[in-house]
């Protein structure tokens, strides 16, 4: 079986990657590496494209045939989505679009999207299940909402089916240090707290301390990046084997506050972190955890890295990994 991972030298791409050639796909990656890494692509066939070229991707289509698409190539800052909407709204679906496009025109059927929580908006309330109600609030959750109704009318139309997985929080690294997160900018909160416990950064922001939670700062569901990973490759083997269209979220299915979490890192760490309280941001849920009953029941999946220390673990061992490399350079 061949799969074209698009975006796949980013983040969760790259895991994918890694993880799809582990289990025996063929696998060719496409990225314009605007926020990816070559490097972080550990096999497979490499295209150096974007999705916004249809002419590039007809031919790539005609040259290879593939068997299913993942896509991992969205923009994903809600704060920037909000000051630059066209620039979300021109990738996330436009492009999208165009990818779909060329996969209708050459017969490619089975399709992975990586969506996002953010289509939900404010949680009426958590956990957050399939049937909530999708009342996205930024242009970032807009644009993910859009591409799932059109996933939804091309299902029907063109017979491209496809399964939606919405993200609560991914987070971790590879358990052998391989692969982990190199955003730039970084705005997740597990690598900023590692980056202040290396010393690569001065401090992190606690936005807000009056949420009614137990300790007042924000709860959320973070997804160790191989469980997230896993989930995909058990919706692509359904699709694969005539499956239908869906949607799924995923999450541990546990909250963990701001306060905790940094407490952990600490535990983990052995580091002093120092913490910087700041108001909150305007959008941000006292809660937001994740609902993820119907893709245990219909994927046969579980998270088998679900306890935090785990996740910072792992990340931590990615953060010191990262440091040993920008000494290296200085």
């Amino acid at each position: 079986m061949k799969v074209l991972v698009v975006g796949g030298a980013g983040y969760i791409g790259s895991h994918m990657v890694k993880m799809l050639l582990d289990a025996g796909y063929e696998v060719v990656t496409l990225d314009n590496l605007v926020a990816g890494y070559r490097d972080a692509v550990l096999g497979g066939e490499f295209i150096y494209g974007d999705i916004a070229d249809y002419v590039m991707l007809n031919h790539l289509f005609s040259l290879h045939h593939f068997d299913a698409v993942m896509h991992f190539a969205s923009h994903i800052q809600v704060g920037e989505s909000v000051r630059d909407p066209a620039k979300y709204y021109r990738n996330n679906v436009t492009n999208t679009q165009n990818l779909l496009d060329a996969m209708v025109a050459q017969g490619i059927r089975h399709f992975i999207f990586s969506s996002s929580a953010a289509i939900f908006g404010e949680p009426h309330y958590t956990p957050v299940d399939e049937a909530h109600p999708k009342i996205p609030i930024n242009p970032y959750g807009h644009s993910k909402l859009m591409v799932e109704q059109i996933l939804a009318d091309y299902d029907r139309a063109y017979g491209l089916t496809s399964v939606c997985l919405r993200y609560f929080n991914a987070a971790g690294a590879h358990p052998d240090c391989l692969l982990g997160e190199r955003h730039n900018p970084e705005t997740h909160l597990i690598p900023l707290i590692l980056q202040v416990a290396s010393g690569r950064r001065e401090a992190v922001s606690v936005f807000g301390r009056d949420y009614p939670t137990a300790d007042g700062t924000c709860i959320r569901d973070y997804i160790h990046i191989m469980d997230l990973c896993q989930a995909h490759l058990h919706a692509l083997e359904q699709l694969m084997h005539g499956g239908t269209s869906a949607a799924y979220n995923l999450g541990n299915g546990d909250g963990f506050s701001v306060q905790q979490v940094i407490n952990e890192a600490r535990k983990v760490t052995g580091r002093k972190i120092k913490i910087i309280d700041a108001p909150r941001r305007e959008g941000d849920p006292a809660e937001l955890v994740a609902d993820s009953t119907l893709a245990q029941k219909k994927l046969g999946w579980l998270p088998c890295y679900a306890e935090l220390e785990t996740i910072i673990r792992h990340a931590w061992q990615w953060e010191c990994k990262q440091l040993g490399s920008h000494q290296s350079q200085d």
